[in-house]
């Protein structure tokens, strides 16, 4: 990686969430890096031994102050970095403008460039208009999402300072870049991606920031020869599968899952005692808890999650499972945090969306994270094999 500004040879990921940090992260680990998450912005740079630090701020589900703090703090400790990502969801969702806006100011980078497209699940920028499987953003199922309805699809109404770019005007990128602007590039393709990565000759000048399909052009273009000697996980005797994630892709994988003899359940309520005593219970293989799946008020989702935290750690600690599947990022923090995690070593993405690791800390148990609008109905019948019977990198399908 060519670098010109003093910086640091190491990648840097900055989400607002966990599944976000794992989507980021997992191209760079598919690419030969090694890769950690964590689960919070730590007081000082990791020293040497893993080049690809991505860490989930916690800013998504915070009021937008509170966000652009966290943001700022994280922007500032990994100013130096050689490469420096902010991820930006694919459906425009979170304090995008806020967050990008004050990631770029504590990095210090010349310009920043930001390109949210992740065509591989359908979600292209055309002409500075994010679209989701051909209908513009604000008008999709994330129109509705219980906490960052999507009200724009226009990143230049977002960003009325951009310049907007794209694949034909690659070669105007150095110039633009060193104007120090703020640059919208619009893609449709992995190749239109492609090309704006190619186009930057020192990444270090650069604020990037988009979402999985941006991450992966990045790595593909700085991909380590190297490789990476995170190890397999060992195979899990008893899963637990647990859905915070009210997505209804999520739920229809759920009742696909739930549907087969070998796995059993319970939906959690006020009562995490309650639903403790009942999976304890239960003779399956494979154990699945989840909150209510229609929508909740604030309060009430609050008081769910911490039942659902409740669940995981008391099964954990008695040895009921000893492995998790999780959907929804905030879902994944609020449930490992409390069991001492500081972070996930990872090991690949087996699908879009899912990040595959070892949890860091006092129950190195490993995990699986996807994210809550990802993936078809088997989905989550398919994590439960691979977590059962893992394969090594790459030979998932």
């Amino acid at each position: 990686m060519a670098v010109r500004n003093g910086a640091r040879s190491g990648i840097a990921i900055l989400a607002d969430d966990l599944t976000s940090a794992g989507d980021g992260a997992a191209p760079f680990r598919r690419a030969g890096h090694d890769a950690r998450i964590l689960l919070a912005t730590p007081a000082a740079p990791p020293g040497p031994g893993t080049s690809v630090i991505a860490v989930d701020t916690g800013s998504r589900g915070l009021d937008e102050e509170a966000a652009v703090g966290r943001t700022r703090q994280a922007a500032h400790l990994f100013a130096g970095s050689g490469l420096l990502l902010k991820t930006v969801d694919s459906t425009l969702r979170g304090h995008v403008t806020a967050e990008v806006s004050a990631a770029w100011a504590a990095s210090g980078r010349r310009a920043v460039v930001i390109a949210p497209a992740f065509p591989a699940e359908g979600r292209v920028t055309v002409e500075g208009v994010q679209y989701v499987r051909g209908v513009p953003v604000h008008d999709s199922d994330f129109a509705r999402d219980p906490v960052h309805p999507v009200g724009c699809s226009d990143l230049t109404a977002l960003f009325p300072q951009a310049v907007l770019a794209g694949p034909g005007h690659a070669v105007e990128l150095p110039r633009l870049i060193g104007d120090g602007g703020l640059i919208v590039w619009s893609a449709a393709t992995d190749g239109d991606l492609d090309r704006l990565v190619a186009a930057v000759p020192y990444p270090d000048d650069v604020l990037w920031a988009g979402s999985p399909g941006l991450a992966a052009a990045l790595a593909r273009r700085y991909a380590r020869a190297a490789g990476s000697t995170t190890p397999i996980p060992t195979p899990a005797r008893r899963p637990l599968v647990v859905v915070g994630s009210v997505n209804p892709a999520t739920r229809r994988q759920l009742t696909t899952l739930r549907s087969r003899p070998d796995v059993e359940g319970v939906t959690v309520g006020g009562d995490p005692a309650s639903a403790v005593r009942t999976l304890r219970g239960l003779t399956a293989p494979i154990l699945t808890v989840q909150s209510p799946g229609e929508r909740h008020t604030p309060q009430t989702a609050r008081t769910l999650a911490r039942s659902l935290t409740a669940v995981v750690r008391a099964l954990i600690e008695d040895r009921t499972v000893d492995a998790l599947v999780v959907t929804g990022g905030e879902t994944a923090a609020a449930v490992l945090r409390p069991l001492g995690a500081t972070g996930i070593d990872l090991l690949d993405e087996p699908e879009p969306g899912v990040a595959r690791g070892t949890v860091l800390g006092q129950f190195p148990l490993p995990v699986l994270i996807k994210a809550g609008g990802f993936g078809d109905d088997a989905l989550l019948l398919r994590l439960c094999r691979l977590v059962r019977h893992p394969l090594t990198p790459g030979e998932h399908t």
